[in-house]
């Protein structure tokens, strides 16, 4: 691969007129903001964030559910990030009930097999994590162990994005995480410039420039710039064990409205599992809080500074909006390295 230097050059060479690209991986973004790479980038060309963060695009609603499995006393497990992001009446850290930090489902099945007690591990994330889910529950835990399945897909998220055209994208950068289980076959649909990307400072450079040649030859193809990892069909046993338990399903994300067959629900044959129909509990579509713009930062007309609340009201430790909640969040990111614009 060309140095940084050498592929900052050859951007710099080719921008020749304004460009914007999205990316859908909050893993680049903090990469982006790490390296500081927007102020190496030529004049006119824009890399703004999409949904890329499973906890920041998880709804209220979702939220709220979690709150009520600590109202029923279950032992509610999850991933660090999603403790702080804001429901109706509190998050999962300020409810007072017996929430636990996991590294991952197999650490929340374990709590079940040493308690009599309900567990409930809220189980978040794209296709980068669902096959581990569905291989724990295809090994059959115990009866008093339940999931509330809050996955999402990404394609589905792209399409909407796509025919909404609020943010003008001439392309977009694939989640090289997230393509490493899926492949990118199901991203050739969309007629426009696409580029799986790594994420070292390279690799986004690399993933750039080739979407900005994609651009200028009237080209609208998926390019692997990330062949290290990925492939185009991606990893077919994960995507086998994936969809041997769950089965995509219409759900609401945050900042976007429901979006068919984005979502993943458990099998018939696996419901036994499902949190929310053993407890009897309905999500709920919540309206947005009041000066947030989280929805308009996850896709891509908006970036974190834009917020009145940002770095005032709305900090890490007092976040008002999931952005500024998880590590792969814009507004924490942006935070962590003082961005200040992009």
């Amino acid at each position: 691969m060309a140095t940084g230097d050498e592929l900052t050059a050859a951007l710099r060479e080719s921008v020749d007129r304004p460009y914007t690209f999205m990316h859908i991986c909050g893993t680049h973004e903090a990469a982006i903001a790490r390296t500081g790479l927007r102020s190496v980038l030529p004049e006119g060309l824009r890399i703004v964030m999409g949904p890329g963060c499973p906890v920041c695009i998880t709804p209220q609603g979702e939220i709220d559910a979690a709150l009520e499995f600590v109202d029923k006393d279950c032992i509610v497990a999850t991933y660090g990030d999603l403790l702080r992001v804001p429901g109706t009446r509190g998050s999962l850290e300020s409810s007072g009930g017996d929430v636990r930090v996991v590294q991952g489902i197999h650490k929340a099945v374990e709590i079940a097999e040493k308690t009599d007690k309900e567990v409930v591990f809220i189980s978040v994330g794209f296709e980068t994590t669902v096959p581990t889910v569905a291989a724990t529950l295809m090994g059959r835990p115990p009866e008093n162990f339940s999931i509330l399945s809050c996955h999402r897909l990404v394609p589905p998220a792209m399409q909407w994005l796509l025919e909404q055209g609020e943010a003008s994208l001439d392309g977009f950068m694939l989640p090289g995480h997230v393509c490493v289980v899926a492949g990118y076959e199901e991203y050739e649909q969309f007629p426009v410039p696409q580029v799986v990307a790594g994420f070292e400072a390279e690799d986004i450079l690399l993933g750039l420039l080739m979407l900005v040649k994609q651009v200028q030859e009237g080209r609208c193809e998926v390019e692997n710039a990330y062949p290290r990892a990925v492939c185009r069909e991606g990893n077919r046993k994960a995507k086998e064990i994936m969809y041997g338990v769950f089965e995509p399903s219409d759900v609401e994300w945050r900042g976007f409205p429901v979006i068919p067959a984005s979502g993943l629900r458990l099998k018939p044959e696996y419901e036994c599992y499902d949190a929310q129909k053993k407890f009897d509990i309905e999500i709920q579509h919540v309206e947005k809080t009041r000066g947030c713009i989280c929805d308009r930062v996850l896709r891509g007309v908006a970036q974190p500074t834009d917020c009145a609340l940002f770095g005032k009201v709305c900090t890490p430790r007092t976040p008002v909006g999931p952005c500024m909640v998880s590590h792969e969040g814009a507004c924490k990111i942006w935070n962590l390295y003082h961005v200040r614009h992009l």
